[in-house]
Parts: structure tokens; sequence; C-alpha cells
């Protein structure tokens, strides 16, 4: 292993019939990195004319979920009654709390032509004081989250502070999370802060203080490390992370809870039909799983850290 990086998280990938999903985590070897509990890279895919995305109504519970594209667009709706488009370079953060349902599908408009679809999805686990929060919904405009010049490299920081610059979008524990632009010949320091992190290269070619980096693999930063990214092509890269959980959480399906009890709960109430529903698309929902998905669960290792935190 490099003196660079604690581990490597190779993504496994899954077809769904017109683009892929690549997903570092959960993975077999670590559930978490900071708060983030789930990463997921969908496409890049060009969809055919007259289809698109459709994923139907579903519920979580205890997380939040940050969507962020590179390119296409998805309509969101949720069981708050929020309706609202993502285009590339804005946030959806959608905090589910005691439990929201939501879909997402690709807008009408785009459909005819066949629309694009390239972007990550992750989720992050609520602090335990926090699990059953109000559920609520932000959408931040790409124009509003800052930027950071590097040398023929651009930083847009998503969440949290880094390099100096603090992202409007709401976190509920310490988070990073950062897109990297990076042009041919081009270079990015990487920011040292944050208990946890890990690099992501989403498009491109990238190096790490000249250890090549791999596309759809997570790579976990040893704490401290200070390294540059760079590109002889052209990349896409993502830099996510935060502080530690503060206990272990368990994942099934679509919920994620410090306790296996809450999540029983959950799949009881989306069967006798509790949970509210989606205005304007509430003709389907996604059914609850017949075979239980594994349940993960991870003792983290607690650090103290005095950085100031999101």
């Amino acid at each position: 292993m490099s003196d660079l990086f604690i581990q490597t998280l190779r993504a496994v990938t899954h077809d769904l019939g017109g683009f892929k999903v690549h997903r570092t985590l959960p993975h077999k070897e670590r559930t978490t990195v900071g708060p983030f509990i789930f990463f997921d890279q969908m496409g890049p895919a060009h969809l055919p004319p007259n289809q698109g995305l459709d994923v139907r109504p579903h519920p979580h519970i205890n997380l939040a979920t940050v969507t962020y594209l590179f390119a296409g667009a998805i309509d969101h709706r949720d069981s708050l009654g929020t309706f609202r488009t993502i285009e590339p370079g804005a946030v959806n953060l959608m905090t589910a709390g005691r439990g929201i349902v939501h879909s997402e599908r690709s807008p009408a408009e785009l459909r005819p032509s066949g629309p694009e679809l390239s972007g990550i999805q992750t989720w992050l686990a609520l602090p335990q004081a926090k699990e059953e929060m109000d559920p609520a919904f932000e959408h931040v405009p790409k124009d509003q989250l800052p930027t950071i010049e590097g040398s023929g490299a651009r930083a847009r920081v998503v969440m949290g502070t880094l390099w100096g610059a603090t992202s409007p979008v709401t976190c509920h524990s310490e988070t990073i999370y950062a897109s990297v632009a990076i042009e041919p010949g081009g270079s990015m320091p990487v920011d040292p802060a944050a208990d946890e992190r890990a690099i992501y290269v989403a498009e491109g070619d990238a190096s790490l203080d000249g250890q090549d980096l791999e596309p759809q693999l997570l790579y976990v930063l040893r704490p401290g490390t200070s390294a540059t990214l760079r590109s002889e092509r052209g990349a896409h890269v993502m830099l996510c992370g935060g502080a530690p959980l503060d206990g272990p959480r368990h994942v099934w399906w679509n919920f994620v809870s410090s306790r296996r009890d809450r999540i029983n709960q959950a799949k009881e109430d989306w069967l006798s039909e509790r949970f509210p529903v989606v205005p304007d698309d509430a003709a389907e929902r996604i059914p609850l799983p017949v075979v239980a998905p594994k349940t993960v669960v991870r003792r983290p290792v607690l650090r103290m850290s005095t950085r100031k935190r999101c």
C-alpha cells in the first residue's frame, strides 16, 4: 500500500440496461469515509430516444442524500411537496430524518432526443442526535457554490470548508465534498482538512504526487496527507470525507440507522403504506425487497479533532 493511502476500494459495477452505476461505498472492506456511507457514480451515458431515468418513489430514513451532476438533468419530487430539476454543478440535498419518500426521473422535455446522465449520488449518515430530525430539502444553484482556481484546474466546494472557502450547503456533521476539474497538464493541491478523506477519479486520468490513480476506485487517504493532483489529458476528480461517525450504522436497502429496530420499523411502515406519498407521483412505488440485502455494520475508531466542525 502507498504511503499516501490506507485503502483502495474498487467499485462494483451494475448495468441497469442503458447506463452503468459504479458503487464504491458501502464496500466489504469499509462502510464509510467520514459521514459518506454510499457513493455511486451514474454513467456517463446517453440514453436512447424516448427513454430516461425512472426511479419510482421509494423511502429513506436517518440519512441525507446528495446529488451532483456532471451532465444531464433529473427531476426530483418528494413527499414534502418539493419539485426541483437539478442540472450540472448544482446540489440537491435531501435530508430524510425520520422519513421521506422521493422519486427521480429524466425531464419529459429531454426524453425525445435521449437524455444524458452523468454524476455522483451519495448518502451521508446523520449523527445519532439528528437521525429523527424533520425531513427537509434544499437546492443550491451552481453559481452559489464557491470555486477555487489551481494551476490549470478548478475546484467547486460542494459541502463544507476547503481551500479556505465554505459552501452554503447544510452540513449535519463535519463534512467535506468537492468536485475538481483538471485541464490537460493542470494540477491542484489536496486540502489536508478532515479526519477521513478519499479521492475518486470519475473521468480522465489523474495522479497524486506521481502515483497514478485508476478511475472507479475510491482512494482513502492517510490522515494529514498533503499532496497534489495532476492530469496529463484532463480529469474530473471528487474529494469527500469528514469526521468519523459517532457509532456503528446498519444499512438495509434504502434505510440507514444506528438502531436495527428502527430499520425493522421502517420496513413495516413501507409495507403498510404508512410513509407519506409523493404528490404528482403517487401511482407507483418501489416495493420492499423480498430477499433482504445484507446488513452492514461498521464499528468505527473515534478520534478527537480540534478542527472546525462544519
